[in-house]
């Protein structure tokens, strides 16, 4: 059985500032193998990625990559905010 195509999205909800922020700082770290992008529903923000690949081995590397970034940039802001109140 051969797969042509794997995909999956993750979704984050927050303030639209964060969701800017975590936005940015993945922006740059391989924009070829996922989409983003910010939706307001009821004024409540998403940060909506989408990573598709042609095999689960790549579409899990670049989700784990994903994680990884998303979970430090929100440590360091955390810490930032913590620092500035």
């Amino acid at each position: 059985m051969s797969v042509e195509s794997v995909s999956t999205s993750l979704v984050w909800v927050g303030s639209k500032s964060r969701a800017e922020e975590l936005l940015a700082g993945i922006a740059a770290d391989d924009p070829e193998t996922f989409s983003a992008e910010i939706i307001e529903i009821d004024d409540v923000y998403e940060l909506r990625i989408h990573v598709s690949g042609n095999s689960l081995k790549n579409v899990r590397s670049t989700v784990d990559d994903l994680l990884a970034c998303l979970g430090a940039i929100e440590s360091t802001l955390n810490t930032i905010n913590d620092e500035s109140t």
